[in-house]
């Protein structure tokens, strides 16, 4: 018998800036369901009214946008399981409740909390599990009118069996939860409104998904919803329990779990930097997987081409900036120049310039770029980079300065001019030459011959190739910016 058709699901809350463990997640989903030809769902959990916003879900639209994942069903493209945004589906949830208390599956619970923090407490002081003790499970008609004449208002308790629960994760392979430590739980509130514990897995087993791949600190939660799986397959409203598969903790500096409170957690940092969407994603998936132990930058398409959550790690992966800068750098590399050209353009602009507009010079830029392209790791770098060919003076750098406009710079610079003021300006070559001959004039090697050079003309010590960078600039201004360093030195 054929196998049903890969269906997995990315159901994020809308609750601030997608974080990059969030878009791990999503990313694993994604290729999991592109490389079986399979159905990505995407759901938005927007059940808690107190913390979800409808910009935090513009936000995570227009992140999924960016980052290039297209989903097969949810908000914008619709399908067969609509409405995709949890808030719009109260009735459902209710009727399922309703379902399951009929069934005997749930039952109301009148416990204050103030009762069940006494009982746990109790609990816990005599050795025993300190979860929910089953105390309304079997409540009398009096009993129930007792509470009800008290004013109580009753959660719904979902009834789980006492019997252990085995299951095999995709990531961790088989695992066993005694009852004992997974005790009856809630799924909707005094008021009414269903919890996550109820919407996430009837959501699932509506929308027919195949697989549930997710974050390793919701492992816990499987057996109890693996338990509402059955009872939803009893009463109709379920097919199948989907496969589970619990992808490792993304840990951050000092070794902790990295939470939506790190500043490097936020995807938008990493936009606002210039990061590749295909560098930020190559990076995330070595989070827990790799293509094989010798590559670790490749395409999205060679991920999808070999992704299989089997070959996922359960252990934490630590996030490592420097190494999510230097693969993003490889991507950059990897860029056709004329679509690196392009995706620089937020960074050569208002707000990010520091020039005036009428002052940047398309021509200028385009014989720069593929220079620039070398030597950047995210795009936003490029604005630095290329300053000095839209300002009207280089900025001054007092470090730069002093490093570079060592006792001897100014005789070295004036060489250094006479013999550029002669040189062949078409050629890049010829202008280090000239700097070359300049330096073997005072005893220097070109590596110091060049510095107050580079320092004169684009004000730091580090940057473009330089030779290429005069000849971009051009010997009219290039020359004058010598004259000015000169002066400052005489100064």
């Amino acid at each position: 018998m054929a196998s049903a058709p890969v269906r997995v699901r990315f159901c994020p809350s809308p609750t601030g800036n997608p974080h990059v463990g969030l878009v791990r997640t999503a990313l694993f989903n994604w290729a999991f369901a592109k490389h079986h030809q399979g159905t990505l769902v995407f759901r938005i959990e927007d059940t808690d009214a107190a913390r979800d916003s409808e910009e935090s879900y513009n936000q995570l639209l227009d992140s999924m946008r960016w980052l290039g994942f297209d989903w097969d069903e949810g908000p914008e493209v619709g399908g067969p399981h609509a409405p995709y945004r949890q808030s719009q589906r109260m009735d459902i949830y209710r009727d399922v409740a309703r379902k399951l208390l009929d069934g005997g599956y749930a039952y109301h619970c009148y416990c204050s909390q103030d009762e069940l923090d006494a009982r746990r407490e109790a609990a816990r002081a005599a050795g025993k599990p300190s979860g929910y003790d089953g105390h309304c499970r079997e409540l009398t008609a009096a009993q129930v009118e007792q509470y009800q004449a008290q004013g109580r208002e009753p959660i719904v308790r979902f009834r789980m069996p006492d019997e252990p629960i085995t299951f095999t994760d995709l990531v961790r392979g088989e695992i066993t939860y005694q009852p004992e430590n997974v005790p009856d739980y809630g799924i909707v509130r005094a008021n009414g409104a269903p919890l996550y514990t109820l919407v996430n897995p009837v959501d699932d087993a509506l929308m027919e998904i195949t697989h549930v791949l997710r974050g390793e600190d919701l492992l816990s939660s499987t057996p109890r919803q693996i338990a509402l799986y059955k009872a939803l397959i009893e009463l109709g409203v379920a097919k199948e329990i989907p496969a589970f598969g619990h992808l490792p903790y993304v840990m951050g500096e000092g070794n902790k779990k990295l939470s939506k409170r790190d500043p490097q957690s936020s995807l938008n940092l990493y936009r606002e930097r210039g990061f590749l969407p295909e560098g930020l994603l190559n990076y995330l998936s070595l989070l827990g997987w790799s293509l094989s132990a010798d590559q670790d930058v490749f395409t999205i398409d060679e991920m999808v081409a070999a992704f299989d959550v089997s070959d996922v790690n359960p252990n934490p992966a630590r996030f490592d900036l420097k190494k999510c800068e230097a693969i993003n750098a490889d991507h950059i590399r990897m860029l056709d120049v004329k679509d690196f050209a392009e995706r620089c353009r937020p960074w050569l602009q208002p707000p990010h310039a520091p020039w005036a507009p009428e002052a940047f010079d398309e021509a200028k830029w385009q014989a720069i770029a593929p220079h620039a392209q070398t030597r950047v790791k995210v795009l936003s770098e490029i604005t630095d980079n290329v300053d000095f060919l839209f300002l009207p003076e280089p900025v001054f750098d007092e470090a730069s300065w002093n490093k570079a406009m060592k006792e001897g710079s100014d005789a070295l610079l004036r060489t250094a001019r006479e013999n550029l003021a002669a040189a062949d300006w078409t050629s890049a070559e010829s202008l280090k030459e000239a700097v070359l001959a300049a330096g073997e004039a005072h005893g220097l090697k070109l590596g110091k011959a060049q510095a107050p050079v580079r320092v004169a003309v684009t004000g730091r010590t580090v940057g473009l190739p330089l030779f290429e960078s005069l000849e971009v600039l051009g010997k009219e201004k290039s020359l004058a910016r010598i004259d000015a360093a000169l002066a400052r030195l005489a100064g």
